[in-house]
């Protein structure tokens, strides 16, 4: 009895150890008919070979364990290089879908495209990073994450659905707009909408081209009424009523000759453009169309004093804001409630068929006025005027412009060109060109710092006192801007240069003020006429407030030049004080 027990613990270890060596065996076997399977089914040869790298490590882990690691070197250096050429493998399918990934994109098949890049993705994490795929797994995992970037970012500016980006809000400060549309801006509404058509086609056409909401299409009957020379108080112009700098920042430019704010089509795609800006900054169009309306600047200011800082969308500004932006937003919903359903709010609104992308350009180079050129094609002024808005003073300019006709007409136009007359170049009294490199001051005058002229030709009958109270100047004036005395007077057929501005108060004022005497039995209206001065002027240059004046009293003559000088010292009538500045003048008694 006593020897069985001696060795009743050693057959128990043995059972044990042939026990375990049993269910290695048949864990091995399992491996190896699972590698068989994978191979018979060509399903994804990567990943199956993960698995079953995974199941033969577990058995070599569990012989090491029990058995030891004898072999331990060989085998890992098998496993190195079997790990490598795996991960190589996967660097190189990631690679194939990313190539996959682009063929959807460039088809526009924006889902597939996502699809493909979350399994190259997901084999980049598989990888552990060897050193050998390290930076091709950098490299990769970048490209990857900038191909969903472009995906995501494409799908945030297409308008995708029925659902529109701008909530068609609906609360007591809208209700008022409508109330006010519907009574006495009634005619101003529907004028507009009337408007609207003509411009519904192009400006449309540009929203959809960047992917911004349509409605901003109403944007303008908010802004100009649809009146693309709609000039504010504030020096806002055009459609979008850009002012001059804004204008200028996303590429409107302005010469003597044309104002690219006054374009429907250039204004839209700037007005666009600096809508998108906005949005990118604010990221609600409520905000964006207050933004819009007084400054980024200004609501960033009021965002920034702000106690909770989530709170910057517009009704949470809308108390801070400016009255004019605070009404600005509800008049534009107001408008996207009329026009979806006019009906609903008293509206009978017509539309025309007219569209502003019917028309065809042609390069002229004369100075023509537009009206000339539709009586000639036998078309409406207002056509032409509204195809061709840019133009400042409705004239062509000087050198090569290409001008917009209504399309199909271009055979009519170029038969009548030759008869339409050609128009002499205006004088500018201030054209400035919205270059930073150039900005100057264009006149007929031989000094840019005397100011500007406005011509006159001359006609039968008339004298330098009918033509200076035509224009408003005096006489003298008139005289000394084309060097005219008494003697040299006018002639019919010739021009006359006017003065204006700058020229005007340097022709009027001389260095020389002249004292005058007062006669007995004289009025300040003789005064005025004997020295071809104004009554207002004499007025103000002895700040005398009425038109009494008492004789013996000496008085300025303003811009009054002696043209001889008496004798000096004393004569029988009175003294002449000699100076170049103040002359007194003693008057017959």
């Amino acid at each position: 009895m006593l020897k069985c027990k001696k060795y009743v613990s050693s057959i128990i270890l043995i059972v044990s150890l042939s026990l375990i060596i049993l269910l290695v065996s048949g864990f091995q076997a399992f491996a190896e008919n699972t590698v068989k399977q994978v191979a018979l089914s060509g399903t994804n040869v990567g990943e199956k070979k993960q698995d079953q790298k995974k199941s033969i490590g577990a058995v070599e882990a569990f012989k090491n364990m029990l058995f030891g690691d004898s072999k331990s070197d060989a085998s890992d250096d098998e496993n190195g290089e079997g790990e490598e050429d795996d991960e190589q493998e996967l660097m190189e399918n990631a690679l194939e879908f990313l190539e996959k990934a682009d063929r959807y994109w460039k088809k526009g098949d924006i889902e597939n495209t996502l699809n493909e890049l979350d399994k190259a993705y997901a084999l980049i994490l598989d990888a552990d990073g060897e050193v050998a795929i390290a930076r091709q797994k950098d490299d990769l995992r970048l490209l990857i994450s900038q191909r969903i970037m472009a995906v995501y970012g494409s799908k945030q500016r297409r308008t995708v659905g029925t659902s529109s980006e701008i909530p068609h809000l609906m609360n007591a400060d809208v209700e008022k707009e409508i109330r006010s549309f519907q009574g006495p801006e009634r005619e101003f509404f529907i004028g507009s909408y009337e408007r609207s058509a003509k411009y519904k086609d192009l400006i449309v056409g540009e929203l959809r081209k960047a992917g911004v909401p349509e409605e901003l299409f109403w944007l303008p009957l908010v802004e100009s009424g649809f009146k693309a020379t709609a000039l504010s108080s504030a020096r806002a112009l055009g459609l979008w009523q850009f002012i001059p700098s804004t204008g200028y920042k996303f590429g409107l430019s302005r010469d003597e000759w044309v104002d690219e704010r006054m374009d429907v089509l250039k204004s839209t795609q700037a007005a666009i453009a600096y809508l998108k800006e906005l949005h990118a900054m604010f990221g609600d169009w409520l905000t964006v169309l207050a933004a819009y309306n007084c400054g980024e600047g200004r609501v960033l200011r009021v965002i920034s004093r702000q106690q909770i800082n989530f709170f910057d969308r517009f009704w949470d500004l809308y108390a801070q804001l400016p009255n004019e932006t605070a009404r600005y937003v509800p008049r534009f919903l107001a408008t996207l409630h009329i026009v979806k359903n006019p009906g609903k709010y008293g509206f009978d609104l017509q539309t025309t068929k007219d569209s502003l992308l019917k028309y065809e350009t042609v390069k002229v180079n004369k100075i023509m006025k537009l009206s000339d050129i539709a009586s000639k094609m036998e078309v409406s002024e207002e056509t032409i005027t509204v195809l061709n808005a840019e133009l400042r003073h409705k004239l062509t300019p000087d050198h090569e412009y290409t001008i917009r006709i209504p399309k199909g007409s271009l055979d009519k136009f170029n038969s009548v060109y030759n008869d339409i007359p050609e128009t002499e170049k205006p004088t500018f009294t201030y054209a400035r060109s919205q270059s930073p490199r150039s900005a100057s001051i264009h006149s007929n005058s031989k000094s840019k710092s005397s100011g500007t002229y406005d011509t006159h030709r001359v006609r039968r009958g008339e004298t330098l006192a009918s033509i200076a109270n035509k224009y408003g100047v005096s006489v003298r004036a008139l005289q000394r801007a084309n060097r005219l005395s008494k003697k040299n007077g006018l002639k019919s057929g010739h021009t006359v240069r006017i003065p204006n501005g700058r020229n005007l108060a340097a022709l009027d004022n001389n260095d020389t003020v002249s004292i005058y005497k007062v006669k007995k039995t004289e009025s300040l209206h003789d005064i005025a006429k004997r020295f071809d001065v104004p009554v207002a002027k004499l007025k103000k240059a002895n700040n005398l407030k009425g038109n009494s004046i008492y004789a013996g009293r000496k008085i300025k003559i303003p811009g009054q030049k002696l043209t001889c000088d008496p004798p000096k010292g004393k004569t029988k009538k009175g003294r002449v004080a000699k100076n170049s500045k103040k002359r007194t003048i003693a008057a017959k008694r």
